[in-house]
């Protein structure tokens, strides 16, 4: 996979993901916004079902066999994810996303990666993992400065 085609993939998710944050965000209204996040989950799982024949079989049967506890883990995952961005946002607003996104960078990549899949780590990524970690202390110290 070339570089490009790679930011082009993650545009996509970061344009989704903001999307997805504005919507939460203005759910703040809504009576119960966990409720409003299930109901836009409803609506992301229509069209990943409907846009899954764009990328192979969807035999459902094969899927739940030989998938079904990762489905478990990835939608409890999931749903943790919406929980989180409902409590963070409905709270402390959406300029909190940065805790949110170099957390979950930190964790994806030093507790999914590099400790449970065992990807390999060079320089730059130990050196991507440091600035992240400042990035969080040092964006805690200007929130905490900014009150």
């Amino acid at each position: 996979m070339n570089a490009l085609q790679a930011l082009l993939f993650a545009l996509v998710a970061a344009i989704g993901n903001a999307m997805f944050a504005l919507g939460q965000r203005r759910s703040v209204s809504a009576h119960n916004g966990l409720a409003f996040v299930g109901a836009s989950a409803v609506v992301a799982a229509a069209l990943a079902w409907l846009s899954a024949p764009l990328l192979g079989s969807t035999d459902l049967t094969g899927l739940l066999r030989a998938n079904g506890r990762n489905i478990l883990l990835a939608g409890s995952g999931l749903y943790l994810t919406y929980l989180g961005f409902n409590l963070l946002y409905s709270r402390y607003g959406a300029s909190q996303y940065v805790l949110y996104a170099v957390l979950s960078i930190l964790t994806t990549t030093v507790f999914v990666g590099m400790i449970w899949l065992h990807e390999p780590v060079n320089g730059y990524k130990l050196a991507a993992i440091v600035l992240a970690t400042a990035s969080v202390i040092l964006y805690s110290m200007g929130q905490a400065r900014a009150s």
